[in-house]
């Protein structure tokens, strides 16, 4: 357990230091990263390579600070706190979201479960209507499409 939270700690660092590399290398062949928000689901490490570097491109300057781990058998809960500006474009399902050039402070949530010292699978919990508030977007204004 020890070492899953350790592996878990280390992926927030590597986001922050923009190893992406590091980042497809800790997901399972068969491993999915889903943002359970939306239902978007990335699998593999060449998913995992996509999701997280769309957070990057989209907040370039984003930082996060892992506020408190929980880990329990293959489980590790980590709460987080990401900070950012958005100065580049915020993909999604809905659609491309052009840079605001707004500074945004999330509060999130991911569950991961590994196996074998990769991740099996990742849920990402985001709050996007505090997200889109702090964006300056309403809910009435669509993205545009990719």
């Amino acid at each position: 357990m020890a070492d899953n939270t350790n592996l878990a700690r280390s992926l927030y660092e590597a986001w922050n230091n923009r190893d992406f590399d590091y980042l497809s290398d800790c997901m399972a062949a068969d491993g999915s990263i889903t943002d359970v928000g939306s239902g978007q689901t990335f699998r593999g490490p060449d998913g995992a390579r996509q999701y997280n570097t769309a957070w990057a491109d989209a907040f370039p300057d984003g930082r996060i600070t892992v506020d408190k781990v929980i880990a329990q058998d293959d489980f590790v809960t980590v709460e987080y706190t990401g900070q950012g500006t958005h100065t580049g474009t915020l993909s999604s399902p809905a659609g491309s979201l052009p840079a605001t050039g707004r500074s945004v402070t999330l509060h999130l949530c991911d569950v991961i479960e590994f196996a074998d010292g990769k991740i099996k699978a990742q849920r990402s919990y985001l709050d996007t209507g505090a997200l889109m508030a702090q964006l300056g977007v309403s809910a009435g204004q669509a993205a545009t499409t990719q």
